[in-house]
């Protein structure tokens, strides 16, 4: 199988758990809630998205005809130096419309942690490190569980008093949506988060650090 990367970089995670770690980004291309052209936006199952997944144009992209030229590509990001084991995001678009058993076992032989961020449509092969789960409203949520639970908010067909999956993950998030509203959202979340302990508060910094 080959995989088609749109991008991959070096850089901090910006959301989540392990917000500030730093981690390579790998985003795939394709994904099965919205096709990423702006003419199918108003059609599409999430049309929220905030990111560019067409084509294998962006930096350090590319097709990769194996798995082990995949992974040795995405571990020249990775600093010499480093004492500690390469950490590798896998994101999209949606990943796990090409993330297979195979691309698994590879950055395990490369001693990678893996990383998956996911929209919960689709089951991932085994021995992923950690699963984030980021459902989406009127899309099939199959993907139950994991070891985080990262809701965009507010979405009015998904809101956190209607998700019955908290107990099937370790932590469980609320990130505002951004976009014209997002100063709005960011203080409903806050309010959301305080009024029921058991959500954590995600905030996007990498955007507000102005870093990829």
């Amino acid at each position: 199988m080959s995989y088609q990367i749109k991008e991959a970089f070096y850089t901090l995670q910006g959301e989540g758990f392990h917000t500030g770690r730093p981690a390579i980004f790998c985003r795939f291309t394709q994904c099965n809630l919205w096709t990423g052209r702006e003419s199918d936006r108003a059609q599409a199952v999430c049309q929220f998205c905030d990111t560019d997944f067409i084509g294998t144009d962006g930096q350090n992209g590319g097709r990769f005809e194996s798995a082990a030229s995949l992974v040795e590509h995405l571990l020249t990001l990775w600093p010499s130096s480093s004492a500690t084991d390469p950490f590798v995001v896998l994101t999209g678009g949606e990943p796990l419309l090409q993330v297979d058993q195979t691309l698994v076992d590879a950055f395990h032989d490369f001693k990678f942690e893996i990383a998956l961020e996911t929209n919960g449509t689709k089951y991932p092969p085994k021995g992923i490190d950690w699963v984030c789960v980021s459902p989406k409203a009127n899309a099939p949520w199959l993907l139950t569980k994991g070891d985080e639970l990262k809701l965009v908010f507010p979405q009015p067909q998904l809101m956190p008093d209607q998700i019955a999956h908290m107990d099937q993950f370790k932590y469980c998030y609320l990130q505002p949506m951004d976009g014209e509203n997002a100063s709005s959202n960011i203080q409903r979340a806050v309010t959301y988060c305080l009024t029921h302990p058991q959500w954590r508060l995600s905030l996007q910094t990498h955007k507000i650090l102005g870093i990829d």
